[in-house]
């Protein structure tokens, strides 16, 4: 499998096949409730883990449902109509999948029966808490979101779906059986209700059993076992709710922004943008640091309508102000800048650590993990961001 390339060059990692089985029955059968008379559908393309996901569903006798073509076309309500046509019990997608929904005012609670779908499960980025409300208030009342989270370099997940445990608006139920998963601060110590490093301290059935031509193993440990030795760091940056114990994603740990000495994820920021909904199509937040004092700034990259020619002062205020209210003044960007297109990967994951290592003056190739490869240019020489 080979890694999204959303931090550089795609990784490929080579899976064994039993410990892959084994961890995505687990994940069938007991995380996510799976019986007989269930139908999964999953919207994935054949390059995602989802798809190996998918398929090894066949092993319990569950019935699956491809489907190859816009999410789209004829409208918006293509997938819903596929689910009340064939019966899905289990529905799942990806969050942005589920934002641009939100986005459009798609109302399949009204436009669809949706009998039969007893779960929608959602991954590929952090499902915001907005987007909980949408899905109970306009797609189905009486259903079981599970927002999940892992990757294709466990080719499983690390926490998700609990038919157990109550569903807390913008969190992941809980860890999976046998990950043994905690969140821990720079110097390795357990943080719960702050953020950190989600880690891993024990083996799970599922660890990469190699990379491919790495014959040393040396770029195995580099990508997993530097930071902490002997545990797991899977590069992504959560925190632990103490009370719900759910988990709440904040991004990736590589692209953490750090100004003025305080650390945070940007889903921090993007939940607070998709407030903006309607006068924001879509954004990315990236730290810059400067080459001489070594400070780091934030700076947010604002998608626009195409029938807004520039960005107003006036909601640059308003975003700022809160971000600063919601969050806090060392949140706030520093630049906010109007771009045409925000990069995402073949996957639909937003593109941030190239977009920040071009905006810092390195030289970045697109590889061809990425959706739209030629936007990177945009992010070239702006000069709000030259001058620092």
């Amino acid at each position: 499998m080979y890694s999204s390339g959303t931090t550089g060059a795609p990784k490929c990692i080579v899976h064994g096949h039993g410990g892959t089985l084994l961890n995505h029955l687990k994940e069938h059968r007991l995380q996510s409730n799976m019986k007989d008379g269930d139908i999964l559908f999953y919207f994935t393309a054949v390059s995602w883990m989802m798809w190996n996901w998918l398929i090894s569903s066949i092993a319990l006798g569950t019935p699956i449902v491809l489907y190859d073509g816009s999410p789209i076309v004829p409208d918006c309500y293509r997938l819903w109509d596929l689910a009340d046509e064939i019966g899905v019990t289990i529905f799942g997608c990806s969050a942005r999948y589920l934002a641009a929904l939100e986005e459009q005012q798609v109302t399949p609670r009204t436009h669809n029966k949706l009998n039969t779908v007893h779960t929608i499960l959602s991954t590929g980025s952090p499902l915001h808490a907005r987007i909980f409300d949408y899905v109970y208030k306009e797609i189905k009342t009486d259903v079981l979101l599970g927002s999940i989270t892992g990757g294709t370099d466990i080719i499983s997940c690390f926490a998700g779906v609990n038919p157990t445990l109550s569903v807390h608006q913008g969190e992941i139920q809980s860890p999976h059986l046998a990950m043994a998963i905690e969140c821990w601060a720079e110097d390795g110590k357990k943080l719960e209700g702050e953020s950190g490093e989600l880690v891993c301290v024990k083996p799970f059935p599922s660890m990469p059993a190699s990379f491919w031509n790495d014959p040393t193993g040396e770029k195995y440990h580099r990508a997993y076992f530097d930071k902490y030795p002997g545990v797991w760091n899977h590069s992504d940056f959560c925190l632990i709710n103490p009370v719900t114990r759910g988990i709440v994603m904040l991004g990736r740990s590589d692209g953490t922004l750090n100004p003025n000495g305080i650390r945070f994820g940007s889903a921090e920021i993007y939940s607070i943008v998709d407030q903006f909904n309607g006068e924001i199509l879509d954004s990315l937040c990236v730290a810059q640091r400067n080459p001489t004092s070594g400070n780091e700034r934030v700076v947010l990259f604002l998608k626009l309508p195409p029938t807004v020619d520039h960005l107003d002062k006036s909601l640059v205020d308003r975003i700022k102000t809160a971000i600063r209210q919601q969050l806090s003044a060392r949140h706030v960007p520093e630049v906010i800048v109007q771009v045409p297109e925000i990069p995402y990967t073949i996957n639909m994951k937003k593109v941030e650590v190239p977009v920040r290592r071009i905006i810092e003056g390195q030289t970045i190739h697109a590889t061809g993990s990425l959706a739209n490869p030629t936007c990177l240019d945009y992010y070239r020489n702006i000069p709000e961001l030259t001058k620092w």
